[in-house]
């Protein structure tokens, strides 16, 4: 199409969408008008659902979409929309199980097949230009679907109705309660042991994606397994000992195998940092290329806790590459906020060409023992990994340092020397390539994500510039999406004057209208743990009542007051929920981030734990009872909902450092004794001495150390900092000595 005749995506926000304005298609976006020309021309519709950073979207877009023989088709006999998976995470959802109850597999690009009001009767994910990979071609689909709707509409409409009860009853969590169990992480822990690739680590057979939600839980219970055992005494019950040291190590070969072969392997990217969507084998060397935000955010915590739980400085230095890379590539610098994705491409006709290297593209930039080094590194030989291009090589490491060394008979220091130059020559010339797109949408819940994993890795590895960012990003995005209604607006009371959290805090192309797209759950469960987070970090009490407002929003906007538990979405007003959005959903599986309804748990038991409002543990407790009965099916996709268990079952610890100065070295010192175990019911605030005079505390926290000012005065006067240890609505006696803390620590976090 020529720029006069582009569809009416070109008037659309989302890059994905405006990705498709050229295409001679005449594509509508989800709305009333779409769904008002269906019903006027009695046409079945083709729900077109992907993403810009979806390798398999652009193929189709390629093959099909930019076909003017397949737009002919389409224009004649479907009203065709498109939709942003990232954009409308609630339409997605919905339409994926739609998908996967018709044909047994979901993804995208998704294809579905709607009769005129939205609902769905036929779909799949890919479809190829001709018969190929087992799948009927898109010409044949189209032309079937056309013909089946026209001459047995009657089973069509049977067929829709058969679909929508299936959505229906997948969502349905009623009847499926019970009692909150601690035996939900059993549960999650036995899938993910009987999951586990020992050979090449992470879970299940190829292709093999990052479970980063249940590498967290095995992580926290193998930290407090070792803290036990470390701590137990010699007598007692030696069978049942030895029992929990198997599993313990069990553990521990799980993470550290996982997270070693994925940080050695091609889905991560040796060269820039930061982790590949997923892995198309079982050994973790060739990926989908695509890089997102949440995955790299959650796994970077995940590497964190790790180099915390086993003291292994490889995964810290693993989790300072991934923020090298997210600093370089995801992140507004001059205002804060992270963007959403890298694409896998840079062209129709690449597939990770930007990623991958030749051998004698190799020898181009290095040369001698550089390259030497760097092809044994990396295995960049003759014939590679790629089936589009046998030349390409994905790179993975192949050769440890010392054994390179041997082969070339050449010191340590100096292999690595060499590697290092070699790998900083490479990340040169690729950047001379032509780039994979960076959509630089900046999601709410996303970016929630990023700053709580940020705030982590600075909190723990001590790099106070990934702090500020963190800071400023959430103070961005707080200010730009953050809506309070005006004091006119609040009279009136009701829903409409609870403030909203938009779902976009600004789109990639800054051409394109800025759309208010309402925040789902997700967005507001993620923003209200980093704020938390924040207030953690900082004792800007702010951040705190952030923490407070926001939570407050979701539960008026999205809590079941009647079954419990908390919908994903809004319904919309005036009768405008298309298709099956107004299917209630309740998401507890996590697939791909970590899930709202245990996310939204957990931010209601950390803001129980700082104001004492019981009303927040109490929703928590339905919230989790809701999914009770049901949750350990769902194995290693439940471990939020596991995590969310254990801040209900377990009593918070709280270390708070006071000190006339946080920089001094006893100061930093005690900080370091309260940082170091991780857990996820600890949580370490650190106080200057004039803020210790009118503590910035939150009122359950106040409530607990009411002689604070007091102690200040009374410890400080020989200029020592302290640390007051609590657990639960108690605290023990100021410490000044970090070895005394470490204890004091350790003991209180083996007290469930």
């Amino acid at each position: 199409m020529t720029t006069a005749t582009l569809n009416s995506l070109s008037r659309a926000s989302s890059s994905y969408l405006r990705s498709a304005m050229h295409q001679p298609i005449r594509w509508h976006e989800w709305g009333e008008e779409a769904f008002a020309t269906a019903r006027c021309e009695n046409k079945p519709m083709l729900l077109d659902i992907g993403a810009v950073w979806c390798h398999w979207c652009h193929v189709m877009d390629r093959e099909s979409y930019d076909d003017p023989e397949i737009a002919a088709i389409v224009n004649e006999h479907f009203i065709a929309v498109k939709v942003d998976r990232d954009e409308r995470p609630d339409i997605d959802s919905r339409y994926q199980a739609a998908v996967q109850a018709v044909s047994g597999q979901g993804g995208w690009p998704l294809t579905a097949f709607l009769t005129p009001d939205g609902k769905p009767f036929y779909g799949g994910t890919y479809f190829p230009p001709q018969d190929h990979y087992g799948r009927p071609s898109f010409r044949r689909v189209l032309l079937s679907i056309a013909n089946a709707y026209k001459e047995k509409n009657g089973a069509v409409i049977e067929q829709a109705k058969m679909v929508e009860n299936a959505i229906a009853q997948g969502e349905s969590f009623a009847g499926r309660s019970g009692r909150i169990s601690k035996k939900v992480i059993d549960a999650v822990i036995e899938s993910a042991l009987k999951m586990f690739d020992p050979e090449h680590g992470g879970f299940g057979q190829a292709p093999k994606f990052p479970h980063p939600s249940a590498l967290e839980l095995l992580i926290e219970r193998h930290a407090r397994s070792e803290s036990a055992h470390v701590g137990r005494a010699a007598p007692g019950r030696p069978a049942e000992q030895s029992s929990a040291a198997g599993t313990n190590h069990r553990l521990k070969n799980v993470i550290v195998t996982t997270l070693e072969k994925m940080a050695n392997g091609g889905v991560y990217d040796q060269l820039a940092g930061g982790f590949h969507r997923y892995s198309v084998d079982e050994r973790w060397v060739v990926p989908h290329f695509e890089k997102m935000s949440y995955d790299n955010s959650e796994l970077l915590k995940n590497y964190v806790h790790a180099y915390q739980a086993t003291e292994e400085k490889f995964f810290a230095d693993v989790a300072r590459d991934i923020i090298r890379w997210m600093d370089d590539w995801l992140s507004d610098r001059e205002r804060g906020g992270f963007y959403a994705s890298q694409d896998a491409d840079y062209s129709m006709d690449d597939d990770g060409d930007y990623f991958t290297w030749t051998l004698d593209e190799a020898r181009a930039v290095l040369k001698g023992e550089e390259a030497q080094v760097a092809a044994l590194r990396y295995d960049i030989n003759e014939i590679g990994e790629m089936h589009h291009n046998p030349a390409k090589n994905v790179l993975y490491v192949r050769a440890s340092i010392d054994e390179i060394a041997s082969r070339m008979n050449l010191p340590s220091g100096q292999v690595r020397e060499l590697l290092e130059s070699a790998k900083k020559k490479m990340l040169m010339a690729r950047l001379q390539r032509p780039t994979p797109y960076v959509d630089k949408t900046v999601y709410m819940g996303w970016n929630g994500l990023c700053v709580s994993a940020y705030l982590e890795a600075a909190k723990v590895l001590g790099l106070e510039p990934a702090r500020r960012f963190a800071l400023k990003s959430l103070d961005r995005v707080l200010a730009e999406a953050w809506k309070v209604p005006a004091e006119k607006d609040q009279a009136g009371g009701g829903a409409r004057s609870t403030p909203t959290l938009l779902h976009v805090v600004a789109y990639s192309d800054p051409q394109a209208e800025h759309r208010e797209v309402p925040g789902v759950l997700d967005d507001y469960a993620s923003t209200a743990i980093a704020c938390l987070d924040a207030y953690e970090a900082t004792a800007n009490l702010s951040y705190f009542k952030f923490a407070h407002a926001i939570t407050d929003a979701m539960i008026k906007r999205f809590y079941d007051s009647t079954s419990g538990g908390f919908f994903d979405s809004e319904p919309v007003a005036d009768g405008k929920n298309f298709g099956v959005l107004a299917t209630p959903r309740k998401p507890l599986q996590d697939a791909p981030t970590p899930a709202g309804n245990p996310m939204a748990a957990i931010a209601l038991l950390r803001l129980d734990h700082y104001t004492g409002d019981g009303g927040y543990r109490e929703k928590a407790e339905l919230t989790l009872e809701t999914f009770a009965g049901i949750a350990e099916q769902f194995g290693i996709f439940a471990a939020t909902y596991g995590i969310a268990v254990l801040h209900w079952l377990e009593s918070p610890v709280q270390v708070v450092v006071v000190g006339r100065d946080l920089q001094d070295s006893a100061a930093k010192e005690l900080c370091d004794s309260g940082v170091s175990p991780f857990a996820f019911r600890k949580s370490v605030l650190q106080l200057t001495a004039n803020e210790a005079v009118e503590p910035k505390l939150p009122p359950a926290l106040a409530a607990t150390i009411p002689h604070l000012p007091q102690l200040m005065e009374l410890r400080l006067g020989s200029g020592k900092p302290f640390a007051v240890l609590c657990s639960g609505n108690s605290c023990q006696p100021p410490v000044m000595d970090a070895s005394e803390l470490r204890e004091a620590l350790a003991a209180a976090l083996q007290t469930q």
